[in-house]
């Protein structure tokens, strides 16, 4: 049986992996994703990450997951939702479009690497059936977030709004980062984003009203 610091040390080297794997895959592109090139840059012992993921497939699924809790983790420090204990309980359209503009504005700016890596990563799933069951999963929790915070604004088909704000936020980062004339743009606005968030969460409110 393994003890709590065992266990502590096997998550602290699949997270360490993980990030570095998602690091690699946002500077080279998924050709530079082996497990070789893992143990390298994460600094360990030739082997290491075979040995917690077997396949390339294993450390792609586990790449999502990690995508999913960081994604998540910067949902809780946006307080998209409203529930420090110095908020209300239920949110506000403005709260929620100035959350959602600092989210994107993040993601724009220090989150820039972790996104192109998880478009880049995206495309994999869609290559690879194989991958599609942790692709799923790792795309739930936001998904499910989103849904929460629509409905505590109001919404009566929260699940569908929360497709339709993610695609929109997906499609915005994807257009800023990686579209045609993303390096060509100014630096992102959040005046700008606050707009556009108003814009995508008065848009999926009226069609899950």
């Amino acid at each position: 049986m393994s003890t709590p610091r065992q266990s502590a040390h096997v998550t602290d080297r699949r997270t360490l992996i993980a990030d570095t794997a998602i690091g690699l895959v946002a500077a080279t592109g998924l050709r530079g994703l082996t497990h070789r090139a893992v143990d390298g840059a994460a600094g360990l012992p030739a082997g290491s990450t075979s040995y917690y993921f077997r396949t390339r497939t294993a450390l792609i699924g586990a790449c999502y997951q990690r995508l999913a809790d960081l994604d998540l983790g910067d949902l809780d420090l946006g307080d998209l939702d409203g529930e420090s204990p110095s908020a209300p309980p239920v949110p506000d359209r403005e709260a929620a479009a100035v959350a959602l503009a600092g989210l994107l504005h993040r993601w724009l700016t220090v989150g820039r690497e972790r996104q192109l890596a998880r478009f880049e990563l995206s495309l994999e799933a869609a290559r690879n059936p194989a991958l599609e069951a942790d692709f799923l999963r790792a795309g739930q929790g936001p998904r499910a977030r989103a849904a929460g915070i629509l409905a505590a604004l109001g919404s009566d088909r929260p699940e569908e709004a929360a497709e339709l704000l993610v695609a929109w936020t997906d499609g915005l980062l994807y257009d800023r980062l990686a579209g045609a004339l993303a390096r060509s743009r100014v630096a992102p606005d959040p005046a700008e984003l606050a707009s556009v968030a108003r814009q995508m969460i008065d848009a999926a409110l009226a069609h899950g009203g």
